[in-house]
């Protein structure tokens, strides 16, 4: 376990870098903030944004490393389940699992109940992905009707540059690194294409965690490897979230006439990379890391409100890139 979680936690790290930097050139090649005028703009609101940042802030995830630490020991593990907090669930099935391990026999009912919650849960979950391309069509008719096409049009070269930015990370990085363990990219792709569509219609990677660890352990990672890296990685790892958040960010610098330095820059890299590990699971984590991360470069972060109108549409991208980091990463770990 001490070698797959120092192995993973520093690819993690790595491949979370270069998609914030990605991120940063990206944008700072096509410049989609440039030109715009954010008083023509129509708004947004990010009130119950600014609620989550304010109260991760106040909460002792965000406050200092050691309460971070401390807060991975569930205070009560079905508060953990039910909020959905990974890191403190991770603890609880590894402390579990040992204990489990250790009591021999006394063991099989309990692991023979844990076999079957786990099949009926691969049941449902495949019963639900038919449902899917509906789900895919009623969000964006959801989406186009509450903020209506005018608010989309002066956004499409921001929405272009992300989509863009997602495709090459996805084609050319990520498809270098599954090259290096030698498989193809579109391979795992076509494998996963039913889990990417519910992934992609609900904005939700967890909603997809249990089937991606079966497929993958079909695909022949371990089944040690990929239950230990694959729910690691939905807190670590989200490399689609980290890719647009860097570009999100210097679209509301251009759109305000800010200049920011290369320094800045390498300042903003930072402060995503600790932030988005920082409130993991918080809901509409994206915009809420963003709206911490502007606050604290001082760039204004009312400019989010303007981005609202295609956010919902670049969760669903953004989310599909996070599934595939988190699936690539149990082949890299196991090679």
């Amino acid at each position: 376990m001490g070698r797959y979680g120092f192995k993973t936690i520093l690819y993690f790290e790595i491949i979370t870098t270069i998609a914030i930097g990605l991120g940063i050139i990206f944008a700072n090649i096509f410049k989609p903030g440039a030109g715009l005028e954010p008083n023509k703009l129509p708004k947004g609101d990010i009130s119950h944004y600014e609620s989550s940042a304010k109260a991760a802030e106040q909460s002792t995830y965000g406050n200092h490393f050691i309460d971070t630490i401390v807060n991975i020991v569930p205070t009560n593990i079905f508060g953990a389940l039910t909020s959905g907090e990974l890191l403190p669930i991770i603890f609880f099935a590894v402390f579990f699992g040992i204990a489990l391990s250790t009591i021999g026999q006394k063991a099989e009912p309990v692991k023979l109940f844990l076999s079957g919650t786990l099949e009926a849960v691969f049941w449902m979950i495949n019963k639900i992905l038919k449902l899917a391309p509906i789900g895919v069509f009623a969000f964006i008719c959801t989406t186009i009707m509450t903020f209506g096409a005018s608010a989309l049009i002066p956004l499409l070269k921001l929405f272009l540059v992300v989509i863009g930015a997602m495709i090459f990370f996805v084609v050319v990085i990520l498809g270098i690194v599954a090259k290096i363990c030698g498989v193809s990219i579109f391979a795992l792709m076509k494998i996963l294409k039913n889990e990417l569509i519910l992934a992609f219609s609900t904005s939700s990677s967890e909603s997809v965690l249990p089937i991606i660890m079966q497929k993958m352990e079909r695909f022949g990672s371990p089944k040690d490897i990929t239950s230990f890296v694959v729910p690691i990685g939905y807190t670590f790892n989200l490399d689609g979230s980290a890719l647009y958040q860097s570009i999100a960010a210097l679209f509301v610098a251009q759109m305000y006439g800010i200049d920011m330095s290369i320094e800045q820059q390498i300042m903003l890299m930072v402060t995503l990379m600790v932030a988005s590990k920082g409130m993991a699971g918080v809901p509409g984590v994206s915009i809420v890391v963003l709206i911490t991360t502007l606050t604290s470069m001082g760039l204004p972060a009312e400019g989010l409100a303007l981005i609202i109108g295609v956010d919902r549409i670049l969760d669903m991208v953004r989310t599909c890139v996070n599934v595939m980091g988190n699936a690539l990463s149990t082949i890299v770990i196991a090679k």
